[in-house]
């Protein structure tokens, strides 16, 4: 099943755009995600409204993608700029075509959490 938001933003700098999504920095992105710490680059630990998981950062064409590797429903997510309609595009995935009714709630609310907090950085980050 797919979930998906898109906030509005000409002219997002997706260099930028990366340089922000670390793992380290996921707290203050996403009320979802309580803690997390990286170790390396591209993995790491977080702790969000599900539990604990290990997790995997990976750079892509135009954003990032993060995979929490032991979730039981396989819940993938990105952040990518869609510079044709000057947004960026949250996206997440899981296993399931008919999930739990509350478990898709709160993967509505951890979208949700990461439209408010990205909204907030990239006001923050125009200096508006």
């Amino acid at each position: 099943m797919e979930f998906f938001s898109e906030i509005q933003h000409p002219h997002l700098d997706i260099p930028a755009l990366k340089n922000l999504l670390t793992i380290d920095n996921l707290p203050s992105l996403c009320a979802s995600i309580s803690s997390a710490t990286s170790d390396s680059s591209n993995a790491g630990n977080i702790y969000c409204l599900w539990g604990a998981f290990s997790l995997r950062r990976d750079e892509i064409r135009k954003g990032v993608r993060y995979a929490l590797l032991d979730c039981p429903h396989a819940l993938t997510w990105t952040l990518t700029a869609d510079e044709a309609n000057e947004a960026l595009i949250v996206h997440c995935t899981i296993d399931k075509t008919q999930p739990d009714p509350e478990f898709a709630e709160s993967i509505e609310v951890f979208i949700s959490d990461w439209s408010d907090g990205m909204r907030n950085a990239l006001a923050k980050q125009a200096g508006c």
